[in-house]
């Protein structure tokens, strides 16, 4: 009696830890979609589409969705159109620099009333003749060029050379757009590889559980073993069918992120072609990657850029009160007809010096001054973090390398583990509780494995990442051996 008790309790604790695991996946998912990581923001997280979909699925290497990705990505085009606006804001900063030439042809009718002007003639009638007070009407053409041109202005000197780092900042914001993009990219292929993975996981799952399923069913017919038993099985089995359900739609859902990444239709079907299976990283250290960061981020490069822009800006607005020297000339023709007109022109140079205008001088100084303190805190705050973010690409790593090595062991173990628990059922010796708790340890490994494996894979594509050299040693880094 104490027994059937016993052996009674054992099963409704079974029971409720089975319906707890599907409700805590459950949650789980609804919580923390999977792979959720690594998520781009922003811009990056959009792209152009590149055409209507193909008839057949593509096959999709990840360098050809990097390709895609660096072709269509929204936020690679955005940063290309940005620098074609500081291009042109630097061509414009140029322009007073340049002879500025052009030209006119007038042709004037016109009749005069002196008196308006001030002239009024009043002679006496002996004078025998009166002066006119209006003149005309008369015309004249005058067809002229004229150039004008800076010879000395500091101030539009010092604005020129600050479009100029801005445009240089521009240019490395797009390189640095460009190692955004194979970093969201990269990871986006890297949580579809995994999604796939956890897919097939659960349908090996889903036929485990229903060869367990099988054999309790034929030994409660054939009267070996307790209704119970195929219970048991029967709710696991649909359990890993639940799993692999959610494990389905979410597959899905990350090839959907993935094409919306690299300009794909949103109807285009794909499969990938890359595995990318464990490699431990050991071609590349930490103080490697340290140097490779201090000398190659992009983004630490154009804040350095934007930090000379602020100096020169600031050089610009002390410049206020610096004096100007212009240039102007004119010639043209000018007469009542082509056939009667005579050359003209004109020279002229023009000295200007402020001497007080109203403090605006102060007040542009003040400000540029603040901008130049901002950038520079900026920028010291960016090298700092470049540091900080190899060191923890790196921490990530080593850890995820770890994991990998423990889940490794625990998925051997655990499957060796399943494998003695149906043995053991199938000889009669236990019931379907070692089963499937066998099968749930087994699943738990799988999806602690495939994870360990992905987190390790994001940590290298981190370290490309926080290194500056994603476009150029994401590849290798993932391929390593």
């Amino acid at each position: 009696m104490r027994y059937l008790w016993f052996r009674s309790l054992l099963v409704a604790f079974s029971l409720f830890a089975i319906r707890a695991s599907v409700l805590a996946q459950t949650d789980w998912l609804a919580v923390n979609p999977p792979n959720s990581a690594a998520q781009p923001q922003g811009a990056f997280r959009g792209s152009v589409p590149s055409g209507a979909p193909s008839s057949g699925p593509l096959s999709l290497s990840l360098d050809e969705a990097l390709k895609r990705g660096l072709r269509y990505n929204l936020g690679a085009i955005d940063s290309q159109q940005d620098l074609r606006q500081a291009q042109g804001k630097n061509i414009v900063a140029l322009s007073p620099f340049l002879p500025n030439l052009s030209g006119y042809l007038r042709e004037i009718d016109q009749q005069i009333d002196l008196a308006a002007f001030g002239f009024k003639f009043s002679l006496p009638p002996s004078a025998g003749f009166s002066i006119p007070t209006i003149v005309g009407p008369f015309n004249y053409f005058d067809l002229r060029g004229n150039l004008t041109q800076k010879l000395a202005d500091i101030q539009a000197l010092r604005t020129f050379q600050s479009s100029r780092e801005q445009r240089r900042a521009a240019e490395l914001s797009v390189q640095d757009a460009r190692e955004v993009v194979v970093y969201v990219v990269t990871a986006a292929y890297l949580q579809v590889i995994a999604e796939s993975a956890r897919v097939d996981s659960a349908k090996v799952q889903v036929e485990s559980a229903q060869t367990i399923y099988q054999q309790a069913l034929d030994r409660f017919t054939s009267g070996v073993s307790a209704r119970i038993d195929m219970t048991r099985s029967q709710v696991e089995l649909q359990t890993q069918q639940q799993r692999l359900t959610a494990e389905q739609a979410a597959y899905a859902k990350q090839k959907i992120a993935l094409g919306r990444l690299i300009g794909l239709s949103p109807g285009q079907e794909f499969n990938l072609t890359d595995t990318l299976p464990y490699a431990p990283l050991e071609n590349l250290t930490l103080d490697q990657a340290i140097d490779l960061a201090s000398r190659n981020r992009s983004d630490l490069k154009a804040a350095e850029a934007q930090l000379h822009a602020a100096e020169y800006s600031r050089k610009a607005a002390v410049a206020e009160r610096f004096p100007t020297l212009e240039f102007a000339a004119d010639y043209g023709v000018i007469g009542i007809n082509p056939a009667t007109s005579h050359g003209t022109f004109s020279v002229e140079g023009q000295l200007h010096f402020p001497i007080w205008a109203g403090g605006q001088a102060r007040g542009d100084i003040e400000q540029a001054d603040a901008r130049l303190q901002q950038r520079r805190a900026e920028y010291d705050d960016l090298r700092a973090r470049v540091e900080a973010d190899v060191r923890t690409a790196f921490l990530d790593l080593t850890a995820a390398a770890e994991q990998v090595r423990v889940a490794q062991s625990r998925r051997a173990l655990a499957q060796d583990e399943l494998q003695q628990a149906r043995d053991r059922f199938a000889s009669g010796v236990a019931d379907t509780v070692e089963a499937v708790q066998a099968q749930e340890v087994v699943s738990s490994a799988e999806q602690d494995y495939i994870a360990s494996l992905n987190a390790h894979n994001l940590a290298k594509a981190s370290v490309a990442r926080a290194a500056g050299q994603a476009e150029k040693i994401m590849r290798d880094l993932l391929r390593s051996q």
